[in-house]
């Protein structure tokens, strides 16, 4: 049964990695418009042109913008919106940026890729959600900020990812609790190691096919995007560890 059928889906950070599996597997599950943004056109033009051969009657917008920068958020909604007719159900915020590879430690940390992280990272976040909710009071919405256990330990290395994931995951709680009386969730997702581009950059001396394939991880994202976690709010994922009895668990929350 395909569970997101009707829903208007904005992913950013959609050219690649896992953005690119999300995009095709909400698709697959009847998703009825999707907005996908990346910095990278071309590759995001490939992933349109894979969802238009896996569901030809898909609506799919490829809009380039950079995260980082405010003017290209407010364009990306503008454009999303309008497209959606302001209708948005579910924002995806997946785009992240790693910054130096291989990463410095935080004394030698460059300040201008410190900043451009941390604005890509945990400033984009909220400013898609600002922009996405006057779209969401109405009729509710679901809003998934992709996470990491990095946000939760400070590994020595990670730098400016894992301080912007730790800024996510309380940019997240506070989302979460200040709109926990409306019909907008909020909930963020940890997918665990998988084999990207990212990380493969950012533990080049590690052997990638001990991580996940995005492919493996997106099942949380799309309940949490489904009517099925209705009620669901405030709450961190492991992608990996999620079956049905975290689903049950979620629900009764």
């Amino acid at each position: 049964m395909k569970r997101l059928i009707a829903k208007h889906v904005l992913i950013t950070g959609a050219s690649r990695g896992l953005g690119r599996q999300l995009a095709l597997d909400f698709s697959r599950e009847g998703a009825a418009a999707l907005a996908l943004c990346a910095r990278n056109a071309d590759a995001l033009q490939a992933v349109k042109r894979e969802i238009n051969e896996i569901a030809p009657d898909s609506n799919v917008i490829a809009i380039e913008a950079d995260m980082s920068r405010t003017a290209d958020i407010e364009r990306l909604f503008a454009v999303a919106l309008s497209e959606f007719h302001g209708r948005l159900d579910v924002l995806i915020n997946n785009a992240s940026a790693l910054g130096p590879a291989p990463m410095p430690l935080l004394l030698d940390y460059p300040l201008e890729a410190f900043q451009t992280v941390l604005n890509t990272n945990l400033v984009g976040p909220y400013l898609t959600i600002r922009e996405a909710l006057p779209a969401m009071f109405d009729q509710g919405g679901s809003i998934i900020n992709v996470t990491s256990d990095a946000g939760i330990v400070g590994y020595p290395g990670w730098g400016a990812y894992g301080v912007s994931k730790f800024g996510l995951e309380g940019l997240s709680q506070t989302w979460a609790a200040e709109l926990a009386e409306t019909h907008v969730r909020v909930n963020w997702v940890d997918p665990g190691s998988m084999n990207t581009a990212m990380h493969r950059a950012a533990e080049p001396g590690e052997d990638p096919k001990q991580w996940a394939d995005p492919a493996d991880v997106t099942e949380v994202f799309i309940y949490l995007a489904s009517d099925e976690s209705e009620g669901v709010n405030g709450q961190r994922f492991e992608a990996q560890k999620f079956n049905r009895a975290e689903r049950h668990r979620a629900a009764a929350s």
